[in-house]
């Protein structure tokens, strides 16, 4: 029985370099598995790509739907944003590929994964968190870290020596790095890597630009059961499909754009563009519907360990006790979430518009500035008076 290893294959050059690398080096049977999380997907270039390099299983799993429910949506109601301005949308899909890929090994008895991810990135980290997790007697190959290749140029000489199919854009500098998923798209590298460069219109590919956006403003309301979206303008929808249907809205109306500099877990500065239209959008929502279903106790204690949480997410510590402990804390009151929030999109900019709830949190009697008499203004001094005490 041969020996087999599961590679995360992409079909893209790298990981056909990968591919071939590993049958030569390992003496293994190599399985190819995608993972769909919504990414620009070529299921036939994927499949005639590892076929041509000898691949007997090809294997690709849509995840879209529990990427989204599970994933996505709880740190959603974390409101996760790491340094101020990432919504962790790399971050929060490695988990979910590691475990999977972690689950075809176990399935065909491989003795070892292999991944795509450079020495000097974070995906490394979360990859390898997670194939530890699931499965920490299952080797991890991560060839960047190993072989000789040292360059673009050595990675084109190999494609050629072994008759691996080399795109035109590929054959000279090395192309921008580009990740994308259901959540979001980031991109690095070139022009980018220059922090006193601004980032060429051309690298978006999923927003206008809030200058082209619509000169009419576009609106949505997004319906919460249980601290979750369900359903867009009272219409039910899949976590995927919504999240879909947000991320067209929102990019065509140029939001969700951020460009950063970011502290890597590892260490090294790094600068890159990310496209969040529709994560966007339900992060800005989901405050709004908070607001008026939740306590002010509850909700600061979710706004104190929100970078935290999302430092967790972003080192790649999704399965950890940690997180999943304060993930704990922030759903502590989430079935008091219901309701809807409709949402004002143009060039670039959400408003919040209404926000309607069943639930008792906020009341119109006691923040009404006609007199009343459910309010008792004595307390308030004693209020001030014992505050005045403490600050001495």
């Amino acid at each position: 029985m041969s020996k087999k290893i599961v590679l995360a294959y992409s079909g893209g050059l790298d990981t056909s370099i990968i591919l071939k690398w590993l049958q030569e080096n390992y003496n293994a049977e190599v399985i190819a598995y995608t993972s769909d999380v919504g990414q620009e997907l070529d299921k036939k270039k994927i499949i005639r790509n590892a076929k041509k390099l000898g691949v007997k299983k090809i294997i690709i799993n849509d995840l879209k739907n529990t990427f989204v429910k599970d994933y996505v949506f709880p740190m959603i109601r974390g409101h996760a944003i790491y340094e101020g301005f990432y919504l962790l949308g790399t971050s929060i899909a490695r988990p979910l590929i590691a475990k999977d890929q972690i689950k075809v090994a176990k399935k065909y008895k491989a003795f070892a994964v292999s991944h795509g991810s450079t020495g000097k990135g974070n995906d490394q980290v979360r990859f390898e968190l997670g194939y530890h997790y699931f499965g920490p007697k299952i080797k991890v190959i991560a060839p960047w870290r190993i072989w000789k290749l040292k360059s673009r140029t050595d990675l084109i000489k190999y494609a050629k020596k072994h008759g691996i199919p080399i795109p035109k854009d590929k054959k000279g500098a090395p192309p921008f790095s580009v990740d994308d998923n259901l959540f979001h798209t980031s991109t690095e590298g070139k022009v980018l890597e220059n922090p006193k460069n601004s980032a060429p219109e051309f690298i978006f590919q999923r927003t206008t630009s809030p200058e082209k956006a619509p000169n009419k403003p576009m609106y949505v309301t997004i319906n919460f059961k249980n601290s979750d979206p369900i359903g867009l303008n009272g219409k039910k929808l899949s976590p995927a499909k919504l999240l879909e249907k947000l991320n067209q809205l929102a990019g065509k109306n140029g939001i969700g754009r951020v460009d950063l500099v970011e502290n890597r877990f590892i260490g090294i500065k790094s600068r890159g563009v990310y496209e969040t239209p529709g994560g966007t959008l339900l992060l800005n929502a989901h405050r709004a519907i908070e607001s008026v279903t939740l306590d002010k106790e509850t909700m600061h204690k979710k706004d104190l360990i929100m970078s935290r949480y999302a430092e967790l997410i972003y080192n790649g510590y999704w399965y950890s006790k940690e997180r999943i402990k304060l993930q704990k804390i922030v759903d502590l009151k989430r079935n008091t979430v219901n309701g809807s929030v409709k949402l004002k999109l143009y060039k670039g900019n959400i408003s919040i518009q209404s926000r309607v709830t069943k639930s008792g949190a906020y009341s119109m009697k006691k923040v009404s500035f006609e007199e009343n008499k459910t309010f008792n203004k004595s307390n308030v001094e004693r209020f001030i008076n014992f505050h005045k005490n403490k600050l001495r």
